[in-house]
């Protein structure tokens, strides 16, 4: 399950709370193209902007409508409490591991990140995946915290932030993580537009913000490099450069909310207040790359 394509999608929601029909629906568009697995409440899932019983809700949901692919559900909260109670939703909701990251307010030192982990995963009975995204947490990773962390009983995976454009650089940048890590750990790239360099070089999954809403040519990307065909995985990853300048341009989630609702798989709005989604001329902007790019 840690292995593959992790596909994250969108928790679209409506001024009345979860959109559950259109959330249902993203999930059972995965299922079908038979992605590895499905991460919900993660950063794409826009966790941080729900209640406990939203979150406990949108893991039920997506067990039910996954068709047997694992879900893996983000458990992220400011205070280890709440994460505890969000584990324990997790897991009675049927889930088959969990996404933690270490959330902040108060700048958070690795002494505390370590004692998250340690307190979350001595009450855990499902794997746990190290989630490491200092863009949105404002907390950044060592490679001996890596280390510590990956010591704790039921981490099964870290989700590091990305590697070096150049492929002997990212090679490195994994040789240098497999040794401190434990051979049982898989390693994931984010960072849509170098995953395929992340993939070609070693990594073992890839979690994804794309293939939880075009899981097609996510996909294509993850299946030609972990079967040691290089060359596809990088020359589909190109052909989506226009996709990856919008990711950049305007962020990952903002992006991906206005394909959804292009392609008619959400409404609009579909993101949690305060958040916006694109502009009209970003939208259009958006709209002519994905019919370009023949993206369905």
């Amino acid at each position: 399950m840690f292995t593959g394509l992790s596909a994250f999608p969108l928790t679209p929601v409506t001024g009345r709370g979860i959109d559950e029909k259109a959330f249902t629906g993203l999930v059972e568009r995965l299922a079908a193209a038979q992605v590895d697995s499905i991460t919900v409440l993660g950063s794409t899932g826009s966790y941080a902007y729900l209640d406990r019983a939203e979150r406990a809700r949108t893991a039920r949901l997506a067990v039910e409508h996954a068709g047997g692919t694992p879900v893996i559900v983000g458990i992220g909260a400011l205070r280890t409490r709440d994460v505890l109670e969000l584990a324990e939703d997790a897991q009675d909701a049927g889930a088959s591991g969990v996404l933690l990251a270490p959330m902040t307010y108060q700048q958070l030192t690795s002494d505390e990140v370590f004692g998250l982990y340690a307190d979350v995963t001595a009450e855990l009975s499902v794997p746990l995946v190290v989630y490491d995204n200092p863009g949105t947490t404002h907390f950044t990773f060592t490679d001996d915290l890596y280390a510590r962390i990956a010591e704790l009983p039921n981490v099964a995976s870290v989700k590091i932030p990305g590697v070096p454009r150049a492929t002997s650089e990212a090679e490195g940048r994994l040789a240098r993580l497999r040794s401190l890590l434990p051979a049982t750990m898989t390693i994931g790239v984010s960072g849509d537009p170098l995953a395929a360099t992340g993939l070609n070089a070693g990594c073992d999954a890839w979690y994804s913000v794309v293939g939880g809403t075009l899981p097609g040519p996510a996909l294509t990307i993850t299946r030609a490099a972990l079967a040691g065909e290089s060359a596809s995985a990088v020359a589909e990853s190109e052909r989506l450069q226009p996709l990856w300048e919008l990711f950049t341009r305007h962020g990952s989630l903002r992006v991906v909310s206005a394909i959804a609702e292009l392609l008619d798989l959400v409404g609009h709005p579909n993101l949690p207040r305060p958040l916006n989604g694109l502009a009209d001329e970003d939208r259009a902007a958006v709209a002519e790359t994905i019919e370009r790019l023949g993206l369905r």
